[in-house]
């Protein structure tokens, strides 16, 4: 894979740094979105698929990326394919970091230690190459503010931006509600997109969905011989199964 283009999970991870603080915004779901972001790229390089709410290996080949051949090779070794909420939800936090000290090796940010409160060492980054992060954001103020499809890369960078909460922060306050609101229709313009970012949203919610093709089943007889509403049930993960909280304009606070 050249690097004369960013990746999405670099692209993504760019748009989430603050260039006044050195800071990520949303933290604590960026690693989820990063994790979305790192199938997204494997399914634009023809490695991966969806199969219904599940991603299957379709290509075992290298794809000459570190970062995201081991999730490649993580993918092929599960032997069947696997639902992407259970993929995004499992056990690869820390992928900011990773990304963070990736994006420093290649030049894209400066690490910048401190210390919080005099005491606690800490680690800002501030982008060196600006003109690349100008572009990342002038692709998606150009979706909103146009209404013309973007390319799949854009759309699906909207939908994980949307899924992680980054609408607010690059978007604030009430002058930015209709934008925020053209971002999170961006994510009808890429199946695989909308397939990660919804599944990115229900980690962050708890929700273990079922397959969305698999009906629930009605419950006992009860008096009289009417069937009883089913009752809760968990996965085979043993996470309790809820309801998806709303529509996905609803998932995440504006």
């Amino acid at each position: 894979m050249g690097r004369s283009r960013r990746t999405i999970p670099e692209e993504l991870l760019l748009l989430a740094l603050d260039p006044a603080t050195g800071t990520t915004a949303q933290p604590q779901s960026l690693d989820l979105g990063l994790a979305g972001a790192q199938l997204v790229e494997l399914a634009l390089a023809g490695r991966i698929a969806p199969d219904g709410d599940r991603i299957a290996v379709v290509m075992p080949r290298p794809t000459g990326d570190p970062t995201l051949d081991s999730a490649l090779e993580l993918l092929r070794r599960r032997g069947s394919p696997v639902r992407a909420v259970h993929w995004i939800g499992g056990p690869r936090l820390g992928l900011r970091q990773i990304y963070l000290a990736h994006l420093e090796r290649c030049g894209m940010v400066h690490a910048v230690s401190g210390q919080m409160c005099g005491v606690l060492p800490t680690t800002r980054y501030q982008a060196t190459e600006t003109a690349i992060s100008r572009d990342i954001r002038s692709r998606l103020d150009s979706a909103i503010r146009t209404g013309v499809p973007p390319d799949p890369r854009t759309a699906a960078l909207a939908a994980l931006a949307h899924a992680v909460g980054l609408g607010k922060h690059l978007y604030p306050g009430n002058e930015g509600r209709s934008s925020r609101s053209r971002l999170r229709d961006l994510i009808r313009h890429d199946p695989m997109g909308g397939l990660v970012a919804h599944a990115v949203m229900d980690v962050q919610n708890g929700v273990a969905a079922q397959p969305r093709r698999s009906a629930a089943p009605a419950g006992p007889p009860g008096p009289g011989g009417a069937r009883q509403p089913a009752r809760a049930t968990a996965d085979p993960g043993g996470v309790p199964l809820q309801p998806r909280r709303g529509s996905m304009a609803r998932a995440v606070a504006h």
